[in-house]
Formats: C-alpha cells, sequence, structure tokens
C-alpha cells in the first residue's frame, strides 16, 4: 500500500515511515523539511498548501497526518488553528479530489483537559489549551469528510505524552534536569502519568493504515501509568544520580513559571519553564487506552524498555 505521512520528516513520523517500511508499505513524506532518513522518498511542501498536499497525495491508497503545531509557546496563537484546523480542511479537500478514502489523523489526549483520571474515548472533551482545542476542532473536521461517504476510513488516535530517542520535548527535559541535578519535584510527585515510547506508537500507526470503512477512535499509551516520583526515580537509577527529596510547593512552582511567561513577551526569548508546563508536570495526565489492548496489537517494547533505550542513547555515560 501506498502511504504519505504527513510531517514525516519529524520524531515520530521518521519511526512510522520505517515501521510502515519493515511491514511492506510503500511511504512517502510531505514535510516542510526534508527528511535526513529517507530523503529519496521525502517532498518538501505545506499542509496547509493546497497545491502542495493535492500534489503529494495524487497516487496515494493512504494519507497519515502527523504535521501539527503542539508546543505550548507556539507565536501567534493563530498558528495553532493555521496548521492543526486549517491544514485538516486542506488534506480533505486533496483527499476528495485525488480519491484517497482513507486517513490517520493523530490528535492528542489533550483534548480531555487537565486532572481527570483515565477518561476513555467516551469521556467529554474539555481542552485546556489552544493544541488541546485546534486538534479537536481538526477532528471535526475530519469527521464530516468522512460521513461524505460510507466507504470511507478515518482512523483518529489520541496519543498521550510521546517520547524516545531522537526527542527533544518533555520526557527529555525532564531527564536533562534529572541528569544534571538541576530537577526539583514541584508538588509532591504522586500525579500519575500516561505516556507511549515511540516504537510502539510508530508500530501502532503502522497497524492502523489497512482500517476498514468508518470512523475508528482510539486513545494510546504503553501502561504501566507511572507516578512522577516513580518516573524520576527510574530516570535516576538508569542515570546513577542523585535527586532532591524537597519538593517546591506547587503554589510557588506556578508563580515561578508566570514569572518566565513575563520573561519570554518582554524579551522574546522562549524559556523551558512556563505557569503552563508547570500545572501539566504536576497534574494528573494519564487516560484509559484499554482498547488498545482489546484490540489485539502487542506492543514491541514495555514503557520501562522504552525509558532505558532512550536514556541509553540520550545521556551515554552520564553519572557513571
Amino acid at each position: 500500500m501506498k502511504v504519505l505521512v504527513v510531517g514525516g520528516s519529524g520524531f515520530i513520523g521518521t519511526r512510522l515511515v520505517g515501521a510502515l517500511r519493515e511491514v511492506g508499505h510503500e511511504p512517502s513524506i510531505l514535510d516542510l523539511l526534508r527528511s535526513s532518513t529517507f530523503p529519496a522518498v521525502s517532498t518538501i511542501g505545506d499542509v496547509t498548501v493546497p497545491a502542495d498536499v493535492e500534489a503529494a497525495l495524487t497516487g496515494v491508497d493512504t494519507v497519515v497526518n502527523l504535521a501539527a503545531e503542539h508546543r505550548d509557546d507556539v507565536r501567534p496563537v493563530s498558528r495553532y488553528d493555521a496548521v492543526n484546523v486549517g491544514g485538516a480542511r486542506t488534506l480533505v479537500a486533496a483527499a476528495e479530489a485525488t480519491g484517497v478514502e482513507r486517513i490517520v489523523f493523530t490528535s492528542t489526549v489533550a483534548v480531555y483537559g487537565l486532572g481527570r483520571p483515565r477518561p476513555d474515548e467516551s469521556a467529554p472533551t474539555q481542552p485546556f489549551n489552544d493544541y488541546g482545542r485546534t486538534k479537536l476542532e481538526a477532528e471535526d473536521v475530519l469527521k464530516l469528510w468522512a460521513a461524505g461517504d460510507p466507504g470511507r476510513s478515518l482512523r483518529i488516535v489520541r496519543p498521550c505524552v510521546v517520547f524516545g530517542e531522537g526527542n527533544r520535548g518533555n520526557v527529555w527535559t525532564l531527564a536533562t534536569q534529572v541528569a544534571t541535578g538541576r530537577f526539583r519535584f514541584v508538588g509532591d510527585g504522586a500525579n500519575k502519568k500516561s505516556m507511549s515510547y515511540v516504537g510502539n506508537i510508530a508500530a501502532y500507526l503502522a497497524a492502523a493504515v489497512d482500517a476498514g470503512p468508518g470512523v475508528h477512535l482510539t486513545n494510546y499509551a504503553d501502561g504501566p501509568d507511572l507516578t512522577t516520583r516513580e518516573l524520576v526515580t527510574l530516570m535516576a537509577q538508569q542515570l546513577g544520580v542523585e535527586v532532591s527529596a524537597r519538593p517546591i510547593p506547587l503554589p510557588v512552582g506556578i508563580l515561578a513559571g508566570r514569572v518566565f511567561d513575563v520573561a519570554a513577551r518582554l524579551s522574546g526569548r522562549t524559556f523551558p519553564v512556563s505557569a503552563v508546563r508547570v500545572q501539566k508536570f504536576a497534574a494528573e495526565t494519564t487516560v484509559d487506552a484499554s482498547a488498545v489492548d482489546r484490540s489485539g496489537f502487542v506492543r514491541p517494547y514495555d514503557i520501562v524498555e522504552g525509558l532505558q533505550r532512550t536514556l541509553a542513547a540520550e545521556f551515554s555515560g552520564v553519572g557513571r
């Protein structure tokens, strides 16, 4: 099957293209940047530009849309709407023009909001930021496209935080703080986190490209959920370092984040600390992914092995 991966030059996309090849598909990439791993099948283009998307979709059987504005500090905030929602509109228009009838879309568990333990796919959505809001709006755009023809297939996957080798996201930032001795708990560390290892989510998405007609909605996470304290302890043990056991009270942490927010607005710089990041770090961010288990999908790695592989690749020699 010919599969176009929009955003395929990035962290998840690169692993997905490799996974698609392993199971016999013919992947291609549309991205703002040419893939350094798969340059021969990579085309430079923008998900918000109709001509770029339509050209890339011609002759394709399935499209996987990974392209998104997802960082907490995107400016202007209108970029979330332009890329996440506008990109979805561009994609469905191109799919209609080229006859593509299968779309796989990576949404996010951010559509459920913060502090809601283990919501399943039937839970009400309460996005707390522009990223979650626009991902939810993109889902609606895609569902409207799917409703236009009973033969169309839409697979919506809502992953939790994804980590792995080569990523520079929240888990890497946390591991860096642990490795360098700068980490301090904000709150008591008892809040639980659902996480996804990139090798697993890539394998799951690769298996989703030939879904049958209809709309299929699935949360994705790799269990078991870990408390923040358990996660940091695992990191410290793997890295051979110690962390301070004295926590920073949550209100103090949020206040510090707001100070950095003001500094960011005044200076135009970005900082690793913000009020939203502190709130997300200290919140319960878990999701019910039992539908993945019921589907029969077997994860190639468990969460601890994924974490060990990531730390070994990114922090070799630290603390030992």
